[in-house]
């Protein structure tokens, strides 16, 4: 090819003449003739490259440009060809080692919508570039089969052959077969990608989506995966993922049901219903069946009306296939209770509430309502029964068979109950109980007291002793303590027994310890019934040395009541031992009453003496709480009782050393010097007031100054009144201060206060003295 040379490329040329095989010149050359006609650098890159054919930069940058300038124009123009035949030289001059010209090239033909020739460059690329280099060839490979213009088959083979050397193409691959229409094989190897345990999605979908994907294929295409072992695949799914079983049972039910093999797919169904293990997976199931079921008996009437034919008089006519269809209806719609409730076992077969829940389902039917329980008792194994406790199935068994008028089988029953290992004491007591008043119903009492104290005998040291080597706990070793069996055995005694007999129930339940406050007072009650007093307060007296407080409280109440009722007069010395007793067993929270009701028995059985010192007592060895309560009651009876010169001695007892708290003393200061007023001791009173004002914080207590006020208003003078602001002074800056007092009345009359300032009373008790 001959270009015309000018001026500017003498340089370049004189340069390349000089050393044509120094690709450095030829570079320069073509980068500064960018400007120059496109033939005129076709023509430099020739010279170029019939000099160094085997320059990957030159044939690389030829064919660029090349490209850049066919891309513009139609496929049908020359320049295409040209491209081509570039192409076909540069892989013969020994670039066929480089993927990136195969590209190139590939892409080309693409453009060009030569497809044959595409797949065959394609084809030859593979054979040309070593296998580390393949997946630079395979992504144009499935460019060429996802054109629209491409065979199927073609692009078939062409997605087959990647997957064989890019394994994680398998998903491309499914879709492309369900784009396809290739169910089949899409099918296949979708089962292929779960059953696969290294198979990892590349576009992070998990197994659980690709076996929703392939139910779906099966479960739309049944005719096109005919072939195809659609059962065996389905159910080890189901093995394999029971999170879905409900879904893969319907889909596998909704292939039977696409081709037709209608009671295949009911069989399906049912084997599902009767298989789930959750309530979500069942309820999933059971409406996919129902609406099978629907849809059946829809066809089964729409069939009917359009068949105008009459067969009536032929033998071969199926007149009871409605009928029949709309009988399943319906006959499923009934089980669904059952059903439901078989999954609720299946989840837990020890869960008595829904064995309960089972047998209510059959009660209209007396065979499987019995054979119901019966699976029952023997299916759950009450150290894991849940719900409700696992006796109860053993007495709902007998109470059928008892309202049935089976009475010998309802023994039999609760004597195979008696054997039962359960769990808790109570349990079995409540079998025994039930047996007990069963035959009281038939009239049996001497059976039924039997029972109980077979029951209720303490076992045998060889049955202890079996059951200690045996390493377990019987639950018959603790029943003769159920305080429910000695509940049953009272009334049974007290109605059918002597009164020897029930109150030898009542002894064996103190020895056993498993009586009750209520039952001691019960007890107690009967034998003051039958005038059997010293016994009766024999059962008092064993009642509150088994209880404590608070349980004791009701016991000593009684016990008192009953005592002071019966010897109050006539043994006063034992009554007075019983309330010193019960002084000393009371709780700091009971002694006052038990103290008041001691003085009140002195009162009207005794001495005013002994009830003084019992008031005396009291005031000492109540609490604190307690004490002004007590010193008011002995106050109150020491006046009515001893007069005032006692009352007096009561009010300083509780004012001097009492014990009483400031409030507390405060108020035995103002009624001794209302006592005081009231004879005529003004000064006393006066004396009184000032001692209470050593604890007493005027902006606390403003009553008590209020009423100091209007005593020195009514019997004091300047003095006194000047006194009284001024100790009210005093105690308002001790208490703004923060010095709390202490209170203590001197020999000499003089309030000493504990943060060591005083009040000195000094005028006042010169003129009178507390006594």
């Amino acid at each position: 090819m001959e270009i015309e040379v000018s001026a500017d490329d003498v340089v370049y040329e004189e340069d390349v003449l000089r050393d044509p095989f120094r690709l450095s010149g030829w570079l320069r050359y073509l980068s500064g003739r960018v400007a120059a006609p496109p033939a005129k650098r076709a023509a430099i890159y020739e010279r170029a490259l019939r000099a160094l054919p085997g320059s990957y930069k030159l044939w690389h940058a030829y064919l660029t440009e090349l490209g850049d300038a066919a891309r513009a124009l139609p496929v049908t123009h020359a320049a295409h060809a040209g491209l081509n035949a570039t192409f076909e030289r540069a892989l013969a001059a020994g670039m066929s080692r480089m993927p990136r010209l195969w590209h190139m090239y590939a892409s080309s033909l693409l453009q060009q919508r030569l497809l044959t020739r595409a797949r065959r460059v394609l084809d030859r690329a593979l054979r040309s570039l070593p296998v580390t280099q393949h997946h630079r060839v395979w992504p144009l490979h499935l460019r060429l089969a996802s054109l629209p213009d491409c065979p199927a088959p073609t692009a078939l083979r062409m997605h087959g052959r990647h997957l064989q050397f890019d394994p994680d193409h398998a998903e491309e691959f499914i879709a492309f077969l369900v784009s396809a229409g290739r169910w089949r094989d899409a099918a296949h190897h979708l089962a292929t990608a779960i059953d696969d345990e290294g198979f990892v999605s590349v576009k992070g979908r998990t197994k659980r989506e690709l076996l929703l994907d392939l139910c779906g294929l099966l479960a739309q295409h049944p005719e096109e995966v005919a072939g195809m072992p659609v059962d065996a695949i389905l159910r080890g799914s189901i093995r394999k993922f029971p999170e879905e079983a409900s879904m893969l049972w319907t889909c596998l039910a909704s292939h039977y049901a696409r081709r037709g093999l209608h009671g295949k797919a009911r069989d399906v169904f049912e084997e599902a219903t009767t298989t789930a293990t959750t309530v979500k997976d069942f309820r999933m199931v059971f409406d996919a069946y129902l609406h099978f079921e629907h849809a059946m008996a829809a066809a089964e009437l729409e069939l009917g009306q359009a068949d105008t034919v009459d067969v009536q008089d032929c033998w071969l006519a199926d007149r009871d296939s409605t009928d029949l269809t709309m009988a399943r209806l319906e006959r499923l719609l009934e089980r669904r209770p059952e059903l439901l409730n078989s999954v609720l076992l299946r989840q837990n077969p020890h869960d008595v509430q829904a064995w309960h829940e089972r047998a209510k389902i059959f009660h209209k039917d007396p065979a499987r309502h019995a054979a119901t329980y019966v699976e029952a008792v023997k299916t759950v194994d009450p150290a894991k029964a849940t719900g409700k406790p696992p006796h109860t199935l053993w007495l709902a068994l007998t109470k059928m068979y008892e309202d049935r008028g089976s009475a010998d089988c309802a023994r039999d029953v609760l004597h195979r109950a008696t054997q039962a290992n359960f769990t808790a004491a109570e349990h079995l007591a409540a079998v025994y109980c039930e047996w007990a008043n069963m035959e009281l119903k038939h009239q049996n009492p001497e059976t039924a007291i039997d029972l109980i104290r077979q029951a209720t005998m303490p076992p045998s040291i060889e049955a202890t002793m079996r059951t200690a080597a045996a390493g377990g706990e019987d639950v018959r070793a603790k029943l003769h303590r159920c305080l429910k069996l000695w509940l049953v055995y009272l009334d049974l005694m007290t109605t059918h027994g002597s009164l020897e007999s029930t109150c030898a129930v009542y002894d064996k339940m103190h020895d056993l310890g498993v009586i009750t406050p209520l039952l001691v007072l019960d007890h107690a009650t009967l034998l003051e019934q039958h005038r059997r007093f010293e016994d009766a307060f024999r059962v008092y007296e064993r009642g509150v040395r088994s209880f404590k407080h608070p349980h004791a409280d009701a016991i000593w109440e009684a016990y008192l009541t009953k005592f002071v009722q019966r010897h109050g007069e006539s043994r006063p010395e034992r009554v007075r031992d019983l309330f010193q007793a019960a002084v000393l067993q009371a709780p700091p929270g009971r002694k006052k009453a038990v103290y008041l009701r001691y003085a009140r028995f002195e009162e009207d059985f005794g001495l005013a003496s002994r009830a003084m010192k019992v008031y005396e007592d009291a005031a000492s060895a109540v609490p604190a709480d307690d004490k002004l309560c007590v010193y008011e009651v002995y106050i109150a009876r020491a006046t009515e009782l001893c007069g005032l010169l006692k009352a007096r001695d009561v009010y300083r007892q509780a004012v001097v050393g009492g014990g009483l708290p400031d409030e507390g003393a405060r108020a035995m200061c103002v009624g001794f010097a209302d006592l005081e007023i009231g004879l005529g001791e003004v000064a006393r009173a006066r004396a009184l007031y000032v001692h209470a004002a050593s604890f007493t914080d005027p902006e606390v207590c403003p009553e008590f100054w209020k009423r100091w006020n209007d005593f020195e208003v009514l019997n004091g003078d300047e003095s006194t009144f000047r006194e009284m602001l001024r100790a009210k002074r005093t105690m308002a800056a001790v208490a703004r201060d923060g010095a709390g007092t202490r209170r203590a009345i001197g020999t000499d009359g003089r309030l000493v206060e504990c943060a060591g300032q005083r009040l000195d009373c000094a005028q006042q008790c010169k003129r009178i003295r507390l006594a």
